[in-house]
């Protein structure tokens, strides 16, 4: 093969590469299309081949374990590196190796944006009921092996609460002192995370015994706490999530919030479920999840209508999420409701 032969070889190789880094990326982790821009214009008219689809799944999620092997004469193409989050970016190296008769290896880079054009919708089903405190201002929820851990607000009625989840009952209790306004909590291990709605501190307690551990000051207001496996994460009412260090409680980063290209404000408690963050958003029956890598919101789950007419009456907004990751149920309540709800997500 002379060397213009080796050329359209390698050219229609990476243009292959090309072409299967749009289809194995048009994929979300729920089977959602997304459209994809190729930005490096690779364009073979003569290379046909019929790649192998792959679903990533999670978003944001590595697959450089299994690079894309796609049956092509005369060569085979690897994608390796793929690290996803829609609408961003990407620069990835498409690796092709040409085999007998000649033998060679070849790499370009390709460029791909994802853009989601707009995020999954769901609905919900309600799979059991449980009672709740309908004095219980929520503005932390958190379901740890076996235990519900509620944070609730309002100055004079602001506490920690361990909470039976089948009968409602609270089995543990601290109250924050008459000046602090209680918000979001998250539990790390053996500690718990509370913050304060206006007062710029948070509390940090032993998960066992609820003793006070020490305290962390913050320049913002304290809304919603969750952790990631590596940082807290903290909404204060706006569209920024801020990453803390769990030590020090030191901003390490920020989460812009967007729904396409429009900010996404008023995000109140917050659940850190199968690597994507969700959030109430205050004042609506919404619960949005977020992509932790771009902050853009991949999903929005309407929970209109969950809480009964003849119980709205004395209730406040929806607010409380909780994940029981054993056995994979999702709870959620609101300000001063009467009821606690385990719901399934419908895909509309």
């Amino acid at each position: 093969m002379d060397s213009q032969g080796r050329n359209r070889l390698i050219i229609g190789g990476l243009t292959l590469a090309a072409v299967i880094l749009v289809i194995s990326l048009l994929m979300t982790q729920q089977g959602a299309w997304l459209p994809v821009m190729v930005e490096s214009p690779l364009v073979n008219d003569s290379v046909t081949a019929t790649p192998a689809q792959q679903e990533v799944s999670p978003l944001a999620a590595p697959v450089s374990d299994s690079p894309l092997a796609v049956p092509h004469t005369g060569a085979g193409v690897g994608i390796a590196g793929l690290s996803l989050s829609p609408t961003d970016t990407h620069a990835i190296t498409a690796v092709v190796e040409v085999t007998p008769p000649v033998a060679m290896t070849a790499t370009s880079t390709v460029t791909v944006t994802l853009v989601a054009t707009q995020p999954l919708r769901y609905d919900y089903e309600v799979i059991e009921t449980y009672p709740h405190d309908p004095e219980a201002f929520t503005q932390g929820l958190q379901y740890v092996e076996g235990d519900l851990y509620e944070g609730t607000g309002l100055n004079g009625a602001s506490s920690l609460r361990r909470v039976d989840l089948e009968t409602g009952k609270v089995e543990q209790q601290v109250d924050l002192p008459q000046e602090y306004f209680g918000e979001g909590i998250v539990v790390v291990a053996d500690r718990i995370y509370q913050l304060t709605w206006q007062s710029n501190v948070a509390f940090l307690y032993d998960r066992e015994s609820f003793e006070l551990l020490d305290e962390f000051d913050y320049p913002t207001e304290g809304w919603g706490l969750t952790y990631d496996g590596r940082d807290l994460l903290m909404s204060d009412g706006s569209a920024t999530i801020y990453r803390r260090d769990p030590e020090t409680f030191a901003e390490v980063g920020r989460i812009e919030v967007r729904d396409g290209a429009e900010a996404v404000h008023r995000l109140n408690e917050l659940e850190y479920i199968d690597n994507l963050i969700w959030a109430n958003v205050w004042l609506t029956d919404e619960i949005v999840m977020i992509d932790p890598v771009s902050g853009q919101v991949v999903a929005r789950l309407d929970l209109a209508g969950l809480l009964p007419s003849e119980a709205q009456a004395d209730a406040d907004v929806l607010n409380g999420i909780a994940y029981d990751e054993a056995n994979d149920r999702i709870f959620v309540t609101g300000k001063l409701w009467p009821t606690l709800f385990e719901i399934e997500l419908i895909p509309r």
